[in-house]
């Protein structure tokens, strides 16, 4: 069983959204096959803990304006290097880039298929370049 259309769409979704606040190395699996608890897992790096604050206030932000779908569950935002965010159908894991390569989440996936998010990658970068939001950290006001 494939990852339902409507979880391909958020996945694609969280993807922009993490490209958005420079999210690096993107990459969304579709793990229905091997998990019953949710379709599809969008990971992603960032250079510094704040920057991981940033990409998931973002995500965050996008699921709930695009889709109107509010996380679950929120795990290591303390540390702010492992961020998780629970929306059931998906996850979202948002990581400083030294802890992903330790955690190596690809490598333990590796036999799912991915879910092509080049197109909501390229609609963040093209959003950069003609000077949109995606290279400025969300202010306090939101």
């Amino acid at each position: 069983m494939a990852a339902t259309p409507e979880s391909i769409e958020l996945a694609r979704t969280a993807a922009f959204a993490a490209a958005e606040r420079l999210g690096t190395d993107i990459v969304a699996l579709d793990v229905s096959d091997q998990l019953v608890i949710t379709d599809a897992f969008v990971i992603a790096s960032a250079p510094s803990e704040r920057q991981v604050r940033a990409i998931v206030d973002r995500v965050e932000e996008e699921l709930f304006k695009r889709h109107g779908v509010k996380r679950q569950r929120r795990e290591g935002q303390e540390s702010g290097r492992w961020v998780l965010l629970d929306y059931a159908d998906i996850i979202v894991h948002v990581f400083a880039a030294e802890d992903r390569e330790f955690y190596a989440l690809e490598r333990l996936w590796k036999d799912c298929p991915t879910i092509d998010v080049a197109d909501a990658l390229a609609e963040a970068e093209a959003r950069s370049d003609d000077g949109g939001t995606a290279a400025q950290v969300p202010s306090e006001e939101g």
